[in-house]
């Protein structure tokens, strides 16, 4: 989501930092800056936009320095703006920080140091953690920073230099990757490996709940008790190409398995099992508001439709209010008809997508409320929205959405508990089970992955076939409709989603032996129902591919191929279900010798009508 580079060495800090950032700018950025110490004293340089603008910044007013750190910032809280972009600074500014990740209590905090006197200039979480570590500095900053540390709340990398002590680097990790890297006479600090590969083999990484201290030619770690910890260095073998997907061959494989940690920041901070509540600064909803929503239409388009569709399941069952789901492009063309007691949830993961831009305003100029779903920070549906709820999924490069299309579940999950809750559809007893439920997930997403390889053997038997059939009944139909689409982006194979019971009015006409079915055979009440579903298919020679619950016996008998995936409750599974079905995608577009990160004729952000 955002990135760090530091150096500290016997050479000019800048054009280090800079080529660092360089190397981070595929995590996606909309701010960056840099911070140096030269002769005691702090420079800070930082400004929206690509790093070429900072780089143009510094050639006008330079800075130097033999230490410094960097950062590419996406923006969480606050919009994008030079006064929100990191480095930020303490009252005096002699203490700077940079850092990746969210402090859930950062509001707390920020009321806590303002009432002792601190002035804040700007809206970011991060800011809070430059005057928290003002305010613990005593005349240690590595104390500081730890005693700091012990009172946030959330996820954390960060890198702090002070004129206090302007010969060294602290650095600290919880949730938030962050690597130390070591040269001749110089240590680099990233949040990735590959940044800093061209200048080091020889790394640490540091684990949770860790703070360092870095010098020119030390690097000594501590818990936050600051107990000293040994660790020892690591040799890297990764070439830079691949490394900088994580080792991953492709990032859409790499988004992929990330999956487990987006869902745990989309939900992060938001959920509290205890209380049975769900909490969405960002909403922008009164209690009175939302009594008065009679109706809900999602609008979007491709992957954020289906999780739209899903959304439909979840509100009439959770908020029992009716609801529907429109393709962007013909809600706004048709003059729907909605007033300001519809609701309009518009889906997006870039938040720029021209037709659901344009849902949008058709929706604002019929009085409707609108709230948006989307990942990135400022985007212009964003903006244009009553209320907005982020995704906080971080940068997704590959062109095919996957871990996107998971934390938009999420979102969509927890929006129809607060509606629910708030209509007095569901007790607080029933939320405190869902919010549990949900909490499991990124556990059970881990899981699933486990199955990788059992999906890959799959995908090598099936890649020659030319057309597939994806079938479910339920929140599983839209989960088929998304497995089609998977596999129509990245590996070219025609593939239709139909609702199971559907087969039987034209597609059953398709199956023969060479067409793969793959089958949403998720338990509940349509169980005895898909069964027999596969039997027709069978009956027809088509090979079934089925994705089932751990521990069904009964699937053995039916199906050709099982791909297994944890139990969870109804309204969760489709989080679930799919992650299958891109591994399959992945793994036979893979075998087909396709382009997976950017499939042709496709982008990533359609801007366009």
């Amino acid at each position: 989501m955002c990135g760090i580079f530091g150096y500290i060495g016997k050479k000019e800090a800048v054009p280090f930092i800079i080529e660092g950032l360089r190397k981070l700018e595929y995590r996606g950025y909309d701010s960056s800056g840099v911070a140096t110490l030269e002769n005691n004293k702090l420079f800070v340089s930082k400004c929206v936009g690509k790093i070429a603008n900072l780089e143009n910044l510094l050639k006008q007013k330079p800075i130097g320095g033999q230490i410094g750190v960097g950062h590419t910032r996406w923006a969480t809280h606050g919009k994008p703006s030079s006064e929100n972009s990191h480095p930020h600074e303490d009252c005096q500014g002699k203490i700077v920080v940079v850092h990746n990740g969210i402090i859930e209590n950062y509001l707390e905090l920020r009321r806590e140091l303002a009432d002792k006197g601190h002035k804040f200039s700007s809206a970011t979480d991060t800011e809070v953690l430059a005057h928290l570590i003002e305010e613990c500095y005593k005349d240690n900053l590595l104390k500081a920073v730890a005693q700091a540390l012990c009172l946030v709340r959330g996820s954390y990398a960060l890198a702090v230099i002070s004129e206090h002590e302007p010969d060294k680097i602290i650095v600290a990790r919880h949730g938030s990757p962050l690597i130390i890297g070591f040269g001749n006479d110089e240590c680099f600090i990233s949040s990735d490996i590959p940044a800093m590969l061209k200048y080091t083999d020889k790394i640490i990484q540091l684990d949770n709940e860790e703070v360092g201290e870095l010098t020119i030619d030390q690097f000594t770690a501590f818990d936050l008790d600051v107990n000293k910890i040994e660790k020892e260095i690591e040799l890297i073998s990764w070439d830079p190409e691949s490394a900088e997907k994580g080792g991953y061959a492709h990032f859409m494989l790499k988004e992929i398995h990330e999956q487990p940690n987006a869902v745990r920041k989309t939900i992060e901070g938001r959920v509290r099992a205890e209380d049975h509540k769900v909490h969405f600064d960002e909403l922008n909803l009164t209690d009175e508001e939302i009594n008065k929503v009679n109706r809900v239409v999602f609008t979007a388009c491709g992957t954020s439709w289906h999780a739209g569709l899903v959304g439909e399941y979840l509100f009439e069952q959770f908020a029992k209010i009716p609801t529907e789901v429109e393709y962007a492009a013909e809600f706004r063309y048709r003059h729907p008809v909605i007033d300001e007691n519809t609701l309009v949830i518009a889906i997006t993961q870039s938040g720029e997508t021209a037709d659901t831009l344009g849902a949008v305003w058709e929706a604002k100029a019929q009085h409707a409320k609108v709230i948006s779903i989307c990942n990135v920070v400022g985007s212009s549906i964003a903006r244009e929205s009553h209320g907005v709820v982020y995704t906080n999924a971080g940068p997704e490069i590959g062109v095919a959405s996957t871990k996107a299309f998971t934390t938009q579940l999420t979102v969509i999950y927890l929006l129809a508990i607060i509606f629910g809750k708030r209509k007095g559809t569901i007790s607080n007893s029933e939320a405190t089970k869902l919010i549990n439920d949900l909490i499991e997930i990124p556990g059970k997403l881990e899981q699933t992955l486990y199955r990788e390889e059992e999906i890959k053997k799959i995908a090598q038997k099936i890649y020659k076939a030319n057309n597939a059939l994806y079938l479910g009944r339920g929140k599983g139909f839209p989960i088929a409709l998304e497995g089609a689409l998977k596999l129509k982006e990245v590996s070219y194979v025609h593939a239709e989603g139909y609702p199971a019971a559907e087969m039987k009015h034209g597609p059953i006409a398709l199956i023969d032996k060479n067409m793969p079915v793959v089958i949403l055979a998720l338990s509940g009440r349509r169980y005895e129902k898909i069964l027999g579903n596969i039997e027709e298919v069978r009956a027809r020679g088509g090979l079934v591919i089925a994705i089932a619950c751990e521990g069904d016996e009964t699937i053995k008998e039916c199906a050709d191929e099982i791909i297994y995936i944890p139990h969870t409750s109804v309204p969760l599974s489709p989080i679930l279900a799919v992650v299958p079905l891109q591994l399959l995608a992945y793994y036979i577009a893979v075998k087909r010798g396709c382009h997976v990160d950017q499939p042709r004729n496709l982008a990533k952000s359609v801007t366009v009508e």
